[in-house]
């Protein structure tokens, strides 16, 4: 199995594709002004105690002032402090992590029991604990798991270790996974620990990686050919955090400096626009319907235009075949979680069914988030589970749509201001031009000009041409037109 992992990044926003055999199978986005501070260290400063509510105000250098609960505040282990006045006084240097991001007038939450997360675990440089996720049931994996981490820290003999959780994915993994992820973590700590003492109340001691650096941390595996990054600049930010935490997969990154925007390369824009749409074509002429309601997610397979060659069962079991592979793809690139029930074709044959139940479980191996299939239905309905680990694609990326009442998606504003400034960059590095129209909806033109206004600034500077911008009132907010001037 061929892996490259492309990572698309811009001012705006980054992009991540997960790539198998030439076949998109993940995107992952974060769009920059959306970016919360949740699970970022600070050294604050005490600049309030609150002994009726049990708490204080810290400054950790936002616009409002953090907020921190006396049970939130780690103290030595045996002591039985209750009162916030006798754990911090005004003035006080406090090391915290934000818990909860700042929501409209209140400040963000804060706590001092520092946890640090990679890929399979959380570390807790106060404590000597080492836990596992309530989610891994069975009794035998949770023993193994638990003597891999022990055996590592028994080994390496350091004083004041800290304490370890096994998240859930580390379900499965492989000692060598859990050994790499646990040197990982004990390097990024000494990185840490070393400014905290330093610093001076409000500073930021670490802010949790953004999606390119948390895209080596969780999604490169051993079948990860190539790491791509279109970026120069990021491209040695991305080199340096390898080298220092993560070496052993420094000869896979590369540079991608081509004309053609890496995602076009590899078709990755058409894939996520077809991910966007509820009907997907399968090769045999079937096809797969998609509704995703905040309840669960229904799939339906359909035979459409495929006949087979021999008969009806024959027709049915390839068609399922094909679905369930596809089906697979579809959960991760949309990144579809929660309950999801499948409506394949009634088949008469129970091997068939068997056969079509075990591709699609072997199609899920290969899945990030954790599924479970449960089983069939009285009514022949294959119910399945996927964990939610972020918001699926269309809640990224689209909204309800308004003439409608919500019973469909369109894409948002902001998604097609993007659209438009990937599109005018391919035009600039294609065709000379003294300067560019776009022509788009009103919504659209009005985000441009407003929200977007610095990212416009910073595109005409790149491109060295003027951009204008014109409402066309029949335009509906997914049209959009970029003409050459």
């Amino acid at each position: 199995m061929s892996e490259e992992i492309l990572i698309n990044i811009t001012p705006m926003e980054s992009r991540v594709a997960v790539v198998e055999n030439g076949v998109l199978q993940e995107v992952h986005i974060e769009r920059t002004m959306r970016r919360g501070i949740v699970g970022n260290l600070y050294q604050g400063k005490v600049v309030r105690v609150l002994p009726g509510m049990q708490a204080a105000f810290v400054d950790i250098g936002l616009a409002r002032a953090a907020f921190i609960h006396a049970a939130e505040i780690s103290t030595r282990e045996g002591s039985a402090v209750e009162s916030i006045s006798a754990l911090v006084h005004e003035g006080q240097s406090l090391v915290v992590q934000v818990t909860k991001d700042p929501i409209g007038t209140k400040g963000a939450r804060l706590t001092t029991h520092l946890s640090i997360p990679s890929r399979y675990l959380v570390y807790m440089p106060k404590t000597n604990h080492v836990g596992i996720s309530l989610k891994i049931e069975d009794e035998a994996e949770r023993e193994r798991l638990k003597n891999i981490v022990e055996k590592c820290i028994a080994n390496e003999c350091i004083e004041e270790a800290g304490g370890f959780i096994l998240r859930t994915a580390a379900e499965g993994a492989r000692e060598d996974e859990i050994k790499a992820d646990i040197r990982y973590l004990r390097r990024l700590w000494a990185q840490i620990h070393s400014q905290m003492n330093k610093v001076p109340a409000p500073t930021t001691i670490y802010e949790d990686l953004d999606l390119p650096l948390r895209t080596l941390r969780d999604l490169v595996s051993p079948r990860s050919e190539k790491i791509r990054v279109d970026s120069r600049e990021n491209f040695q930010r991305i080199g340096q955090f390898v080298s220092e935490l993560m070496p052993e997969v420094s000869d896979r990154l590369e540079h991608y400096p081509g004309e053609r925007p890496i995602f076009d390369l590899y078709g990755v824009e058409d894939e996520i626009q077809k991910a966007l749409e509820r009907k997907v074509m399968l090769k045999s002429g079937g096809y797969l319907i998609i509704d995703q309601t905040e309840a669960m997610t229904t799939i339906d397979v359909n035979t459409g235009a495929f006949v087979g060659h021999r008969n009806l069962e024959e027709t049915i079991f390839k068609t399922n075949l094909e679905a369930a592979t596809a089906i697979a793809r579809q959960l991760r690139l949309r990144n579809l979680g929660g309950i999801i029930i499948i409506d394949f074709i009634d088949m008469e044959d129970e091997e068939h069914q068997r056969q079509v139940l075990r591709n699609l479980e072997k199609q899920l191996e290969r899945d990030h988030a954790k599924t479970n299939i449960i089983g069939i239905t009285e009514l022949g309905l294959v119910q399945m589970t996927r964990k939610r680990t972020r918001e699926s694609l269309s809640q990224v990326l689209c909204e309800p749509c308004p003439a409608c009442q919500g019973r469909s998606m369109l894409r948002t504003a902001e998604t097609i201001c993007y659209e438009i400034f990937r599109e005018i960059l391919r035009e600039a590095r294609a065709y000379q031009a003294n300067s560019y129209l776009v022509l788009a909806n009103q919504k659209v033109v009005d985000r441009l000009l407003d929200e977007e206004s610095g990212n416009v600034a910073d595109l005409e500077a790149f491109i060295g041409r003027t951009i204008k911008f014109q409402v066309e009132p029949m335009y509906s907010q997914e049209q959009y037109d970029v003409v050459l001037l």
